[in-house]
């Protein structure tokens, strides 16, 4: 039987001083997911339990709670067969998510023309979004981050936490697909003028033209993501594997 050390060396990462341990599950979990958005686990491959164990110095039981994790949140799938691989894109199921977001922001917009002040969130917005094109970033990863907090952005300052809270969950759910919209350098260019033209619209109240140029632009990315092929697939992974994190 193990002794209780023994058991703690197994379920929990070596913390730096001052900091508390991170549970050995949660690392693997965070390491899997980073290798799926990174495309370095491709759409269909098949887990180890063993070999990922070995990868991450780990017993075989933080890593299989680490794929059950990741299992539940919709990232790999048990097929017939038996094991584990990484789920297949669904692109119904994406699309059923994309109009849940446009239903969701579009909401946001209505509530945020609608407010006498304009909350200090859109201000901070603009400062990122409607600036020249020598300020504008053509980093993959630094777009998506901020692509993200963009439409994250929008839904917080309506002031409805369970939009927010729903909002919050669909994005999870569609973010690694979600990425592949900027690896293409003339989608990040897009991206700024779409939101651009939004935040024009919003600071104007405009909030017809605001909903129509919002449910535009998550269209275009849905769009995008849909031309995805295998082919496609291992050119994003190069594209990533060539930018810093």
């Amino acid at each position: 039987m193990s002794t209780p050390a023994t058991r703690n060396t197994a379920a929990t990462e070596p913390a730096a001083p001052g900091r508390p341990r991170m549970p050995l599950a949660d690392r693997v979990h965070d390491r899997l997911k980073a290798d799926i958005f990174d495309f370095r686990l491709m759409p269909g491959d098949r887990l180890s339990e063993n070999g990922i164990a070995a990868r991450v110095g780990a017993s075989r039981t933080p890593v299989r709670e680490a794929l059950f994790r990741l299992q539940r949140e919709g990232y790999v799938e048990t097929p017939a067969g038996g094991g584990w691989q990484v789920r297949r894109f669904d692109f119904a199921r994406f699309d059923e998510l994309y109009e849940v977001r446009v239903v969701i922001e579009s909401a946001a917009v209505r509530r945020l023309c609608a407010r006498a002040d304009q909350p200090a969130a859109l201000a901070e917005l603009e400062a990122v979004w409607r600036v020249p094109a020598a300020r504008r970033t053509a980093d993959s990863t630094r777009a998506w981050h901020l692509d993200e907090q963009f439409h994250a952005g929008l839904v917080a300052a309506a002031g409805n936490e369970e939009m927010a809270r729903i909002h919050r969950d669909v994005t999870e759910r569609i973010r690694v697909i979600r990425r592949l919209d900027f690896t293409v350098s003339a989608r990040i260019a897009a991206t700024y003028d779409e939101h651009a033209a939004i935040l024009a619209a919003l600071a104007d109240r405009r909030a017809a033209a605001a909903q129509r140029l919002l449910a535009a632009h998550i269209e275009a990315s849905r769009r995008e993501v849909r031309k995805i092929t295998l082919e496609g697939l291992y050119e994003a992974r190069a594209a990533l594997a060539d930018t810093p994190a």
